[in-house]
């Protein structure tokens, strides 16, 4: 019979990311600094996860404060509204033999849920100098704000928009074998 087995984030050695395009011309590249997740698999089968990633919309940051004032306002996230940003998924899928993956889940923004599909490369499983099993994920996707109510925009003189729909979202995560490390303090405390 298989083990379910609890997953927590790596919050030192992890990024969620974002870009969008720019006045047509560039990105701007932003990230969240506050975000937790409840992750289970059976054993180390992640094809098996259940995941559940919040997201603290107000932790925010571009790296200009005016701007993020505005991304944080009612023309786009709304944090006042809607504290949180949300993925809960159930279902990964293998592309190919390279250990790439599709995730595919439902992620709420400002109250509207949408199906999405997100990119997964696994990165494999260590066990690091201090005992801890570790699995890491490169994951990337692209989301249409639009279809998630963040709509605010201006015209360009020349044509074309300020910011346009696509989001690249871009994450870096390295997660702890919980359950191991909850089994391991328990026998260090026996």
């Amino acid at each position: 019979m298989k083990k379910e087995t609890k997953w927590s984030i790596d919050q030192s050695h992890s990024t969620i990311e974002f870009k969008v395009r720019h006045l047509m011309i560039a990105h701007v590249k932003g990230n969240f600094k506050i975000f937790d997740a409840s992750i289970y698999t059976f054993e180390t089968d992640f094809t098996s996860v259940e995941i559940d990633i919040w997201i603290d919309a107000a932790s925010l940051s571009t790296g200009d404060e005016k701007r993020d004032e505005h991304l944080k306002s009612i023309d786009f996230f709304d944090v006042e509204h809607y504290k949180q940003i949300t993925f809960v998924a159930s279902t990964m899928v293998s592309k190919d033999e390279d250990e790439n993956y599709e995730l595919w889940g439902e992620m709420t923004i400002k109250g509207i849920t949408q199906d999405v599909k997100l990119d997964v490369e696994f990165g494999g499983i260590v066990t690091d100098p201090w005992g801890n099993e570790k699995a890491g994920f490169t994951i990337s996707g692209i989301i249409n704000r639009a279809d998630f109510g963040l709509i605010w925009n201006a015209t360009l003189e020349t044509g074309g928009f300020m910011v346009s729909d696509d989001i690249y979202i871009a994450c870096e995560i390295e997660l702890i074998n919980f359950t191991k490390k909850e089994n391991m303090m328990v026998l260090e405390t026996a």
